[in-house]
Order: C-alpha cells, then structure tokens, then sequence
C-alpha cells in the first residue's frame, strides 16, 4: 500500500533502551559501535543520551546535531534513571529477550564486513551473544551492550534466499 498524503513525512526517528551506567553505555556506543552523540538532556532524575551515524560526509557541531535530531531517522535515546548505576541493589532491565520482561528483541547495525566487524569486537573485548560460526545463520552475529541488551551485527549488503 502507497503512503498516503497524511502519512508521507512520517519517519522512524528513535528507539529508547534504559541503561544503568550511562558512561559504560557510552563507551559502548560511540567507541565499539561508532555512533555520534547528537544531543543531551539532563532532567532531575534522568538524564537522555541520543546517538546516530553521521553520514552526511561533514562534521557537524553539537548545534547542528540537536537542530537536525527531531528530522533524522535511526537515533538511538539511552535513558539513565539517575542512582542505577550506584545501587547494588539494582537489578538490571530486562533485554526482552528473556522471562520476565520477553518483548524487545534487538537493535541491528549494518557493516561493510561482518568478519572484519566481528574481529574488531572479538579484540576488543566484546562479549557475543552468538558468533558468526555459531547455529544455522552463519552470516549475522549479536554482541551485547553493557546492559545486556543484543546488538545484531550483519552485513549492509546481505541478500536473503526468499524461497
């Protein structure tokens, strides 16, 4: 079905996860990951972390990014509850990917070549969820963010058998 007039500026702008330490979260996301933070909003109880790929060829200044953050699609929101990261009590969030809390699944990021992609997080210390030599689909593997949540790891030009 063709999108409609009502529906064609519509965009997918951000997914939300929560995360205990938002410095660990960081590390992960723009070190390992490459991601950009676009923006930072710090409330009295919460802080939100906002992070994409910059692909539009040129540095932005953080400006540039916050003014262009509502009109971009594939922004990652991180959402620290202020206190986590200091509790020994807490618990954790749960992945979705377990019981209690089964829902959420997964975030996926696209490479050039899984391989090299999945050597560089073997290097650097990265735990995996799955390998690429492990189970039945040997061209995706899944490593994990600080809080367990998965991060599907495959190739940008992968072809799928649709028979």
């Amino acid at each position: 079905m063709p999108r409609t007039a009502e529906t064609a500026s519509f965009k997918f702008n951000h997914t939300m996860i929560r995360v205990k330490d938002p410095q660990a979260s960081l590390k992960f996301y723009q070190d390992v990951l490459g991601m950009e933070l676009y923006d930072k909003h710090e409330f009295s109880d919460f802080t939100l972390y906002f992070l994409a790929y910059n692909h539009e060829g040129q540095e932005l200044t953080l400006d540039e990014k916050r003014s262009t953050r509502f009109g971009r699609e594939g922004i990652l929101e991180l959402t620290h509850n202020h206190g986590t990261e200091s509790d020994p009590n807490f618990q954790g969030y749960a992945s979705g990917n377990s019981d209690p809390g089964r829902g959420f699944g997964h975030i996926a990021i696209t490479v050039d070549d899984v391989n090299k992609a999945c050597e560089r997080f073997e290097h650097l210390g990265v735990p995996f969820k799955k390998r690429l030599s492990d189970g039945k689909m040997k061209y995706i593997a899944f490593i994990l963010d600080p809080d367990g949540y998965w991060v599907e790891i495959l190739s940008n030009s992968l072809e799928l058998n649709r028979t």
